[in-house]
């Protein structure tokens, strides 16, 4: 059997497929609560039928704001509960090598799409360069994802609070954190697409994948994907065996 190497704990594969889940009922429930049909992704035939499904738009509100504070309460447990993991996790993603990484994420785009000939063609090694926990598309995602996530929640937060504590003078700020919230929403949703056919499609990513069900790596995965990670846990003792 290939030798395995420990890649995340049970509180980071809760709070990653926790995140995932949130993600998913908020974004179907967000949707049904957009009215305008300008801006409406899926038509307005859409809105109609989720408040139909849950007895009006009301409800509908009611269930994503009880979603979304449950979002954020789950991850205020994993803070507590694992916070060396989270700030081991925060250092890894906004941690970034410019000439490393990005030379990692430039040729990575041109090796998904065009393939290694031309960067032979003009004298550049296509061989990627080494990476630590997280490479750069994985880094990148995390940074909007973390990022979008503190304004998506900041901004909920406001938004919940806008018809019970503010007053009129407070329009002008609910009205920016409607529009931030959308635009963070966009954001993150866009970077998830990307992270889901990486994560989960392509071939290549799936040992990664299924380490978030597994919490382990085979050691060829680590060594060629993470060689910079790999080269400082090889020889723990945790991964012997």
């Amino acid at each position: 059997m290939a030798r395995q190497f420990k890649r995340h704990d049970r509180s980071d594969i809760f709070i990653h497929w926790f995140n995932a889940a949130c993600w998913l009922l908020l974004l179907i429930t967000g949707i049904g609560l957009i009215s305008n049909p300008a801006i409406d992704p899926l038509g307005s035939g859409y809105p109609e039928a989720m408040r139909s499904l849950v007895g009006g738009g009301a409800n509908l509100l009611a269930i994503h704001e009880v979603i979304g504070f449950v979002w954020i309460l789950g991850f205020i447990w994993y803070l507590a509960v694992n916070a060396r993991g989270a700030g081991f996790f925060l250092k890894e993603v906004f941690m970034v090598s410019p000439a490393r990484d990005m030379a990692w994420m430039l040729k990575k785009m041109v090796l998904m799409t065009l393939g290694p000939k031309p960067l032979k063609m003009i004298g550049v090694n296509p061989e990627l360069p080494k990476q630590g926990f997280y490479n750069m598309g994985q880094k990148a995602f995390a940074q909007a994802s973390v990022a979008g996530g503190v304004v998506i929640a900041f901004t909920g937060v406001i938004m919940f609070l806008s018809d019970k504590t503010f007053g009129a003078e407070a329009t002008g700020i609910v009205s920016w954190a409607v529009t931030l919230h959308f635009i963070a929403v966009g954001v993150v949703f866009a970077g998830l697409l990307v992270h889901i056919y990486m994560a989960a499609i392509s071939p290549e990513e799936r040992p990664g994948f299924r380490s978030m069900f597994t919490g382990h790596v085979p050691e060829n995965y680590a060594r060629h994907h993470h060689g910079l990670w790999y080269e400082k846990v090889r020889s723990a003792p945790e991964n012997d065996g």
